[in-house]
Formats: C-alpha cells, structure tokens, sequence
C-alpha cells in the first residue's frame, strides 16, 4: 500500500467510530467525551534527550507574551514582539543553551538589557535576554545545557523573565512552533541538566529509552572504607554484564552488590539473617524474585547466575531504573536497609568503571498493570487523528537509540512528540509512558478493542518484566502500527500480530488530558 494510502486509512476509520467510542465512553467516564482534563503530573524532571531542549532545567511558565504584535508594558504601544517570554519557577533561575552552538554576542543590546546570542548550525541563533548576569563570552564554543547566565530583568523590562527569540539567517520565528519541531517543546516541564559528553548505550540495545549515570557514593560508608574491591573473577563479571544488558543496568552496579555481599563469591554462608546465595538473597523474598539466569528451567538461590540475574530483577522492580539517582538509591535501601550500604554499592562500582542506567529521571509510579481510579474521557478523534498524521510523515526516518528528532527516533520518542502535537506531554521511556497512563492519564483496553491512536507496550531487550517498547495503532483491523521499531527497519507501518504472546501486552488509550486545559480539545 503506497504511503498516501496509508495516512488516509487511519483518517476514515477514526471518522467512523466517534459515536461507538461516546456510547463505549458513557459507561465508563462521568466527564463529557469533549472536555479536556488536566493531565496528572509524574514526580522529577524530564531527561534532557536530542540535540535541543528548554532553556531552563527548573519549571517555568510560558507568558501569554509571545511572538506577534502585542502591546509594549512601557512604551504603551502596539508593536511587533519577535520572541517568547517565560518565567522560571520558583524564583529567578540559570538560563542554558537550546543547542551545541558558539556564543556569537554576549553583553548589552539597546532595550534587550544584558543579552546573549548563540550561532547554531543551519543559520538558527538563539537569543536569550535581560540576564541579570552573563556567564560566558563572546567566540566561546557550548554544548546543549551549557549556563548562560541567570534570568533578570535588565533593558525594557517590568519583571523578572526570560525573552527567548530564534531567528533563522536573520529572520524572527516564532520559538514556540520551532522548539516544537526540533523535538524540545516550550511546555512549562522541569528538564533534567543535559550531559556535556555522550553516554555510552550498551551494544545491541534496539528500543526505546534514555539513560542517566549512577548516582555518586554519599556519607555515610561503612564496609568499603576498609575492604576496597577486588578483581572479578572472569565467569562472574560475565554474568553482571549479561544481567546487567537484560535488565537496563550497568554491570558495575551488580558488581557493586556483589563485592559488598559476598566478595563476589568467595563468601557465600548463610548470613545470621538467613540470606543465602551469591547475591545473598532472604528465601521468602526469592520465591518472589526468583529467576532462572542460566536457562535450565529453575531458580536456584544457590545457583551464581540465578542469583545475579534476581538482583538485577529486584533492583528494577524496586524502582533502580526510574526517578533518576534518587530511584537508584531507593533500590538499593530496599535490597538492604542501610544507607551505609548503598552508598557502599555505589562506591565499588565507580571504582569499576561506574555507567549509564537505561532509564529516565521522571518517577512515574507504577499502578502495577491497572489504571488509576480517575474517571476521564478518551482523546477526540480529532487530537487522536493530527498526532497519527504526524507520526505518518516521519515514516522513513531513521532509528536511533536515545535520539529524540528531528530526522532521527526511537519507540519512546516517537510517541512522546508525536502526542506533544496535541499539547499532551508524556514521559520518555517506553514503561514510564505507560505508567504515566496508569496513574490516571488513561486506561487500559481488552486487546481486540484498540482503535487507531492507542499505545501498544510490551516487553522486549529488558527482559519478561519490565516495558521495553511502544507503538501507536495505525488500523486495528490490519493489526499495523506506526511506529520506530529498530535500527534495521527504522521508522514505518509494521505488523503487531503475534505479540499478545509477549509476556507483557498492553493497549493502553489516552485520555483527553492536556497540559493547557482550556482548549477547546480539537
């Protein structure tokens, strides 16, 4: 089928099912199937992903002040405003690069007060102005992130804000549709610190997901103060790093637990707490936990393999993969609860080499499979439709992990962006996506009854528990999605028939929520 055939397709089917989607609706929803609901916020800041993002990393407000002809709170005269304003919440906060760029002018400008430029790649420069400071200079090189300065209110100013213009070969363009395009919407969101080097992905690695660096070891430590880490053993660091690219974790965090439980093997007692195995597991929580590592059919607390790949497990299932450093931390108190000992984990593992955790810094809590109890219409068919249409003309992108666009995606991204065109903001990764749905933006949907615009997630590379790709419903009766699906096949309609056999298969519809709830839902 040719590609206009295709986005047609999807079109005619939404046009045809709304009133079978009212009825479907009434018996579920109190809220009119029009009204837009403000959409329930995960806790943390978003992971700063792609080659762009805000110019603050705290919350901010975006001011009805924007790009067009409006009225000038000094001069009291109508005039052209070439930029957006926005104020960064709770107080004043650093203004940081949109993008890899070179500081092309960085000191005073006649009604912009303290201003800075920076010249991208394309002939785009942002402008960032009435900076109460000025934290680079001109000619100087930044990355994505880099401070600028701090947001004031120097020049032509009533008020503490931010005046962010974009200008392409000169030109002012509207910075709210172009921020929008280039993956990094101005939608109000804390976003993480960007990273100024790459992090390396683990090979083999397909779907969607971004990544953050373990935490540092704190205070207090106990036993890595006086037992400093030994060599792992050749078989054993096999099997942290095995376990550690199921599970989306880097193996020097297993090491880390393994140093610290049992000298990575050479003490294996049953602990006076009645701990057993490699990774010292209690019995009753095995039963749970419990994974056969090595493929023989059985888990065995006494078997290395078993025993490693259930820490990884129980790290994951614990929360080591969301909420960022503090998620890491978390896990970690709950495999032993001591802060001593986490930070004795996280202090042998830099030691071995430390990196990345395929996860995200947004906490989006687990409703473990089922949807809140909020009440809420699903998204209109019209909003349903532009964020499929969208989706559609990116097909023949590339697919890379951890991009984010404009020309290049994975699972994750592709959704995320493809729903920001209806004003609905999404997590990053694939499992916070569908907890974010489960918290109370969504719900869940038998398989069967998908329509076009619903996520499908299952689990993939992270193993038999744990979320590892999404895809959106492009025809239900062809059983195609659209989607990002891996580096092999890129971005395109593919056929999800067959994966109800996943461990994990969900279908998943959003609800009518918005970050700006007063629009008219269309």
């Amino acid at each position: 089928m040719n590609k206009a055939a295709m986005v047609l397709m999807p079109l005619l089917i939404l046009v045809a099912v709304p009133f079978g989607a009212a009825l479907m609706i009434t018996a579920i929803s109190a809220p009119a199937v029009g009204q837009q609901l403000r959409a329930v916020d995960c806790l943390g800041a978003i992971p700063a992903t792609g080659e762009w993002r805000p110019p603050f990393q705290q919350k901010y407000t975006v001011s009805d002040r924007g790009f067009g002809r409006r009225f000038h709170p000094i001069d009291h005269e109508w005039r052209m405003h070439s930029g957006q304003d926005m104020v960064s919440l709770p107080g004043p906060g650093p203004v940081v690069a949109v993008g890899d760029g070179r500081i092309k002018f960085a000191g005073q400008m006649s009604g912009y007060g303290n201003v800075v430029d920076v010249q991208h790649s394309g002939g785009a420069v942002s402008r960032y102005a009435h900076l109460a400071s000025i934290a680079v200079t001109q000619g100087q090189n930044v990355a994505v992130g880099t401070k600028l300065g701090v947001e004031g209110t120097t020049g032509a100013s009533t008020g503490e804000h931010l005046h962010l213009e974009i200008r392409i070969n000169g030109r002012a363009v509207d910075p709210v549709p172009w921020m929008q395009k280039h993956g990094a919407p101005l939608n109000g969101k804390a976003v993480a610190a960007s990273s100024t080097t790459p992090e390396k992905v683990p090979e083999g690695i397909e779907e969607g997901g971004v990544g953050f660096t373990l935490p540092k070891p704190g205070t207090p430590r106990k036993d890595s103060l006086h037992n400093p880490p030994i060599p792992i053993p050749a078989d054993i660091k096999k099997l942290y790093m095995q376990a550690g690219k199921k599970y989306g974790l880097p193996w020097t965090l297993l090491a880390g637990v393994g140093m610290s439980e049992t000298a990575h093997g050479k003490n294996t007692a049953t602990s006076s707490a009645g701990a057993q195995g490699h990774m010292q597991f209690m019995p009753s929580t095995w039963e749970v936990m419990g994974t056969d590592g090595d493929g023989d059919g059985r888990a065995d607390i006494h078997n290395t393999a078993d025993s490693i790949y259930s820490a990884a497990r129980y790290l994951v299932h614990e929360g080591a993969t969301r909420g960022g450093g503090e998620g890491v931390k978390k896990a970690l108190f709950a495999y032993n609860r001591a802060t001593w000992y986490g930070n004795d984990v996280l202090y042998y593992a830099a030691q071995y080499g430390g990196g990345v955790v395929l996860g995200t810094t947004t906490d989006c809590v687990s409703a473990g499979g089922k949807q809140s109890g909020r009440q809420l219409p699903p998204l209109t068919n019209e909003r349903a439709k532009k964020a499929l249409s969208w989706a559609a003309k990116q097909d023949g992108d590339d697919y890379v992990m951890g991009a984010n666009g404009p020309e290049a995606w994975d699972c994750s991204s592709l959704v995320q962006q493809a729903l920001a065109q209806v004003d609905v903001s999404l997590p990053r990764t694939a499992q916070a996506q569908r907890n974010w749905l489960a918290a109370g933006n969504g719900f869940r949907v038998p398989p069967g009854q998908e329509k076009p615009g619903d996520l499908l997630f299952w689990n993939s590379y992270l193993g038999p528990d744990r979320i590892g790709h999404v895809a959106m419903v492009w025809d239900p009766a062809s059983k195609t999605t659209i989607e990002a699906q891996s580096s092999r096949t890129g971005v395109g309609h593919f056929s999800y028939a067959g994966k109800q056999d996943k461990q994990i298969f969900e279908v998943w519809r959003i609800g009518n929520v918005s970050d700006s709830p007063s629009r008219d839902g269309k």
